[in-house]
């Protein structure tokens, strides 16, 4: 966690249920989430959140599968992250890609998809990554009311790419 963050007590870094993680999605596609997740025999599911002083509220949730292959078919099949981001949060529409990401500073066969919500947004803005290095995914998310800003959630999907990779 960040200097001077508030840690979320619910999201401390241990294992979560996997219906902690689907929460994060739209209410009618959590079933379907859930049913997958067990299908896909997601391994542990662990979860950290936290808040900054600005009000950015950031959330990182591993998936640890089975395989690299079993990981890449949920990331594809599941999720469906590709040139859009896939399953839409809860509250968030749609994304875009960031058009302000460069993947510099990725460790080697690790990937990373980052999409962003454009204005206007409804009070608050957010950003996801999906990060996969093995049989790992990670999802991070920053969300702020008037804007998440774009270089501290780069430097954390750098950082995370950086721990699994």
């Amino acid at each position: 966690m960040p200097a001077g963050a508030t840690q979320d007590k619910e999201l401390d870094g241990g294992w979560v249920a996997s219906e902690r993680f689907t929460e994060v999605y739209e209410k009618d596609r959590r079933s379907e989430l859930g049913f997958a997740l067990s299908d896909y025999a997601v391994r542990h599911v662990a979860a950290r959140g936290w808040t900054m002083p600005d009000g950015t509220a950031s959330r990182v949730y591993l998936l640890r599968f089975n395989s690299v292959g079993i990981a890449e078919r949920f990331r594809n099949h599941v999720l469906a992250v590709g040139m859009d981001s896939g399953v839409p949060l809860a509250g968030s529409p749609t994304l875009e890609l960031d058009p302000d990401w460069a993947s510099s500073g990725l460790v080697e066969n690790t990937m990373a998809y980052l999409f962003t919500e454009e204005k206007p947004y409804d009070g608050g803005q957010d950003r996801l990554a999906h990060v996969q290095a093995g049989d790992t995914i990670a999802l991070l998310t920053h969300s702020r009311k008037g804007g998440a800003p774009g270089v501290p959630f780069h430097q954390s999907v750098i950082l995370q790419n950086q721990l699994l990779g």
